[in-house]
């Protein structure tokens, strides 16, 4: 998408807001409480919850999704929403949690329903987007008051006292069309770069699978395998178990052998299903152990050629030892397989998202190899 070239205004003034600047020289500055009363409405009976999202949506919670949310048993101190609201949610402010509703609902007390105070005209869209920016930028997050990592009260008081640029009505609202109008070109291309992503991948998917079933000889004699997910084999390959071709078929240590005190900042890896992506073993240092506890655990111990794979969580991961990542420690979480000389190219032989994904569920299941 090409970079938009905005038109420069006649003349610019400083505005006396920190993270504004300068501001064209027919732009007034207001506080929010000037701009905005917050309001409080009794709840009505058809009225649902209405939630507002990070990414600026605010909306009936039903429109999104029911599940993953913690519902009140008592609903003290709900406050009706009313469709075009200016809506701030306290506590999630700093990640973008500040839109205009789309819905008619209720919403609990730590949500500030705004509209304007009519001393000055606004568009509740154009200060949505101003005051996802200002969250955006950590402006929100640095008015933190509370002791919470990542977290504020931004209350509708905390807004009142915040100066604001304010442009003309009518420049409010054909800004707010245009933010409108592009950002839901960038929404669509973004969705249409997220489908081909998920085709390339199912494509890529598809591709492995048929190179380390089928082979790459599409006129090859073919004959069952015997094992339900590959299906037909070439015919001059064979059939194993996964246990006969490895020296080595563990798991990582367990019990007593690796405690959280063992664990240090910058020791040797310990490699758990979290440190395997696409295919490699990328060590995080905080999770590493020291030199005395890596002797004590050396039966875990990798070696170049050897797979670590997951034994929970997200079956499927794993990753190959490479020269330079040898000595690492297999995690709790993980297995270790050793390859023998029959099994030397095993590794080639699934993929990464896909073979395991199936072969590793039993420690026991076939593989096929040439």
């Amino acid at each position: 998408m090409e970079q938009l070239a905005f038109p420069k205004y006649e003349n610019y003034k400083p505005s006396g807001i920190e993270w504004v600047g300068e501001i064209p020289a027919h732009w007034g500055t207001q506080k929010g409480k000037w701009l905005f009363k917050k309001v409080e409405r009794p709840v009505r009976p058809e009225d649902k919850i209405v939630t507002a999202f990070r990414d600026g949506t605010v909306t009936l919670r039903s429109n999104r999704r029911t599940e993953g949310f913690t519902n009140a048993i008592q609903e003290h101190g709900y406050q009706g929403i009313r469709k075009g609201d200016l809506v701030i949610h306290a506590m999630d402010a700093f990640a973008g949690a500040i839109g205009v509703s789309d819905s008619e609902g209720k919403a609990t007390p730590v949500y500030a329903a705004c509209v304007g105070r009519g001393e000055f005209k606004t568009n509740n869209q154009y200060f949505a987007y101003l005051l996802r920016f200002i969250s955006k930028a950590g402006y929100i997050l640095a008015l933190a008051k509370g002791i919470r990592e990542r977290s504020t009260d931004f209350r509708f008081n905390d807004f009142g006292k915040l100066l604001l640029p304010l442009p003309p009505k009518a420049e409010q609202d054909r800004i707010a069309n245009f933010l409108d109008r592009k950002t839901a070109e960038i929404d669509e291309a973004i969705a249409k770069k997220l489908r081909l992503i998920d085709l390339l991948k199912e494509q890529k998917a598809i591709l492995i699978n048929q190179a380390v079933t089928k082979g790459l000889n599409p006129d090859a004699p073919m004959r069952d395998s015997g094992v339900e997910w590959i299906g037909e084999v070439p015919k001059h390959w064979e059939i194993k178990r996964l246990g006969f071709l490895a020296k080595m078929l563990q798991t990582g240590p367990f019990g007593s052998q690796l405690h959280q005190e063992d664990y240090i900042e910058d020791g040797i890896p310990v490699i758990n299903p979290s440190q395997l992506s696409n295919g490699k073993i990328v060590p995080d240092s905080k999770t590493t152990v020291s030199e005395k506890t890596a002797r004590r655990l050396h039966r875990h111990m990798t070696m170049v050629g050897d797979i670590i794979f997951a034994r929970r969580g997200e079956m499927g991961r794993c990753g190959l030892t490479t020269q330079g990542h040898e000595g690492y420690i297999c995690g709790t979480g993980s297995i270790l397989f050793r390859p023998n000389k029959l099994a030397d190219s095993v590794f080639r032989l699934f993929d990464v998202s896909y073979g395991f994904q199936y072969g590793t569920r039993r420690a026991g299941n076939h593989v096929d190899h040439r």
